[in-house]
């Protein structure tokens, strides 16, 4: 036992006792989840080991360790600003994490959490075959999380990653820089297809703007405290969805595949589209509400 663990052990404070102080007071505060983790104690431990400073792949080793009053006042006060403002806790460490990478993120993007993150890591297999894909599209790109998980799954591949917002392309273009991806991932403004210039790709990707004006109402705080801008969508949700899909055949190569997130909106896609042969998916980690379409059946 070294002396730092020892303190811990005389009634200092330990990691184990602050992240099990941290998961009572959130658990009381009746927040909502949902921004990478879906419980009080994975926030509370995102929170906690920011603020200390320490990798999360030392849990449960470093529980036994002691914190000096000043790392635990700084947690503490993590703690409560999460309570008090409803922030996503990545809005508060200025970090995520998605498909197994680390990513900066701001409140001018949206938190990572999409479910395409397994179809990133299976490089969209079976829906395409890996190694023919050169070239790939995120529209929406946001943090650029999703460009830059498929550009370290295909290491052959060219990704546009695109989006409306200048303060989100910053971001995209900071985690870009971080990955260096820079020769493979290219940072680009461009609203759904315009400003791309007639590009074809063997995948088309999205994680859109798909919640209605009377769903954003009623979202929680936490949700709320997101950009709108990646998050609201007219005609119920359905809007920017429709024109991925209306131009999805002039962007896609024969063979191609587009993957679009619907989320809640999906029982509306499904509606408005049933001439539509959309795959719905299911994920090995959950989530739902993601649709590949093939490039030959638009054709078709």
């Amino acid at each position: 036992m070294t002396a730092r663990q020892a303190r811990a052990g005389r009634g200092e404070h330990s990691v184990g006792a602050l992240l099990d102080w941290a998961s009572r007071r959130l658990a009381g505060a009746q927040l909502h989840y949902g921004h990478g983790t879906d419980n009080a104690r994975d926030d509370a431990a995102a929170l906690v080991f920011h603020a200390l400073r320490l990798a999360h792949d030392s849990a449960p080793q470093s529980y036994v360790l002691a914190v000096s009053e000043r790392d635990a006042a700084r947690a503490r006060a993590l703690i409560e600003r999460r309570i008090a403002e409803r922030l996503p806790s990545a809005y508060l460490t200025g970090v995520s994490w998605f498909a197994g990478h680390e990513f900066r993120v701001t409140p001018d993007v949206l938190v990572p959490r999409s479910p395409i993150a397994e179809l990133c890591l299976s490089g969209f297999a079976p829906w395409i075959e890996p190694s023919r894909v050169r070239r790939v599209l995120d529209i929406g790109t946001g943090s650029g999380c999703i460009a830059i998980a498929t550009a370290h799954a295909l290491p052959w591949a060219q990704i546009d990653a695109t989006d409306v917002s200048p303060k989100a392309l910053a971001v995209a273009r900071q985690n870009v820089r971080r990955h260096r991806l820079g020769g493979r991932v290219h940072v680009r403004k461009a609203d759904v297809y315009v400003g791309l210039r007639g590009r074809r790709y063997d995948i088309v990707v999205s994680n859109p703007p798909y919640v209605s004006a009377a769903e954003m109402r009623r979202l929680p705080r936490e949700y709320r405290a997101e950009p709108s801008l990646g998050l609201r969508a007219p005609q119920r949700g359905l809007a920017v969805i429709g024109r991925i899909i209306a131009g999805a055949r002039r962007h896609l190569t024969p063979g191609g595949i587009l993957v679009v997130e619907a989320g809640g909106t999906a029982a509306r896609v499904r509606r408005h589209y049933a001439e539509l042969p959309l795959t719905w998916l299911e994920f090995e980690h959950g989530g739902d509400g993601v649709f590949v379409l093939r490039a030959d059946d638009l054709t078709a």
